[in-house]
């Protein structure tokens, strides 16, 4: 993550939209169609959505299939993150994975939540997209 992150979308009363995303990710609104896209082709019990928390006072992008929590997405000054979350049986499959040694030792290293871990990545490019579609296929696999 950028050390010095601006988040976006504080106004509990201004629902996000694509108008609005997309004025303000720039350059990057094809990496989020990208994304979107592959949830929406090879996922069809997927959705998002999009809900003010107020713990942390921004609107959040929750990606769900059937009742599990996918991803979570957040909008930033020129750009957007995803995060995932995942507990202690995913670590073999990480480490057996062919994700990024970034995106292991990160599952690895990072903050633990209880017996959960995250896997963060902020999104620049199309190498990136590539990343969280594995991911994507790692944590629609774990039970």
């Amino acid at each position: 993550m950028a050390e010095k992150e601006k988040f976006v979308f504080s106004d509990p009363h201004v629902k996000p939209d694509e108008k609005l995303i997309f004025s303000i990710i720039g350059g990057k609104k094809n990496l989020w169609q990208r994304l979107m896209g592959f949830m929406s082709e090879n996922y069809k019990d997927s959705e998002g959505g999009w809900n003010y928390y107020n713990d942390g006072k921004r609107w959040l992008f929750k990606m769900v299939l059937k009742k599990k929590t996918i991803f979570w997405a957040t909008i930033l000054e020129g750009g957007f993150r995803i995060t995932f979350y995942f507990g202690g049986k995913a670590e073999p499959v990480i480490i057996a994975s062919d994700l990024p040694d970034k995106a292991k030792q990160q599952f690895l290293t990072g903050p633990r939540y209880g017996k959960i871990r995250a896997i963060t990545s902020l999104v620049n490019d199309m190498s990136d997209v590539n990343t969280i579609e594995n991911i994507i296929a790692i944590k629609v696999k774990m039970k």
